[in-house]
């Protein structure tokens, strides 16, 4: 969707790439040319199955626009043919991202069903016009479009093997998505606890587990993430289930969600009783092994 230029033997290359260096590809796939376009997802399988490749979608909600049920399962028939194919969604009925990019060339509303109101303007949480679009596209910045229909996001949360990503942002002016501060704690209090889309194990699996697995195949490191038990990094998140609830809001990102008094980073607390601990720095970088 962001480099619509690539040829489909630009695309093969890449994955035949990632065959020899035995890791996935993680795709954002073709953009569709409308919101029940299913030739993407048909694409980039297509892909993996001439060439053998891992492959990890993007962002499956957006991705699959009004068409999730079937990218869903067209990943499911390939995982059936024993393809590794995985995918996540984050749970917001809203994207975000560059109006300057791609995404928003010429023809943006045909392909996506979306019209210039739908778009916020990030920096003054403003709706945009014809002429807003324009001047802001040309100058350049981050919008929230607003589109993605609830039940498809429900229905890529709930389904089996879809991980939980947040897919955000550096948060600076606080009009951001506020799936960057709140898509953990919006998944365990409304989807968990309020409507009871998932049993709690599942979502913390979806948010933990199958992520550090999905990496820990290439990336050793991960095998001491998303899991608790001896010998494991001590990354761990204190939540109350009863409470664990987002704020973050798409007027005001900055809030911090509810009923998580403690978070600790190799067994550094740098969250305790609620309040962020002053200095306290202690995570690192996870890196491939040296050599590869």
């Amino acid at each position: 969707a962001y480099t619509p230029g690539a040829t489909p033997e630009e695309v093969r290359a890449v994955f035949e790439l990632a065959v020899r260096r035995g890791v996935p590809v993680f795709a954002h796939i073709r953009g569709r040319e409308s919101p029940t376009d299913t030739a993407p997802i048909e694409g980039i399988l297509a892909q993996v199955r001439a060439t053998g490749a891992s492959l990890h979608i993007m962002h499956i909600n957006s991705s699959g626009g009004d068409a999730v049920a079937a990218y869903l399962a067209a990943i499911d028939l390939a995982r059936a043919e024993g393809f590794d194919v995985t995918t996540e969604v984050y749970p917001y009925t809203a994207s975000s991202t560059s109006l300057e990019s791609e995404v928003y060339s010429e023809g943006w509303r045909a392909r996506s069903g979306l019209d210039y109101d739908d778009l916020q303007w990030v920096a003054t949480g403003e709706r945009l016009t014809e002429e807003t679009f324009r001047r802001y596209r040309a100058r350049g910045g981050i919008v929230i479009a607003h589109g993605m229909k609830e039940e498809n996001v429900a229905l890529a949360i709930a389904h089996p093997g879809v991980m939980i990503s947040s897919d955000g942002m550096a948060m600076v002016e606080g009009g951001e998505h506020p799936r960057s501060a709140g898509t953990h704690a919006r998944i365990l209090g409304r989807y968990v606890r309020e409507q009871g889309l998932m049993d709690l194990p599942t979502a913390i699996a979806k948010l933990a587990n199958l992520p550090a697995q999905r990496l820990e195949g290439f990336i050793p490191a991960m095998r001491r993430k998303g899991r608790i038990r001896i010998g494991a990094d001590a990354d761990l998140t204190v939540f109350n289930p009863d409470t664990v609830l987002d704020q973050a809001t798409f007027e005001d990102s900055h809030q911090p969600s509810l009923g998580i008094p403690h978070v600790l980073v190799e067994g550094v607390f740098v969250v305790r009783d609620g309040e962020l601990v002053e200095g306290a720095l202690p995570g690192r970088g996870v890196r491939l092994p040296a050599g590869r």
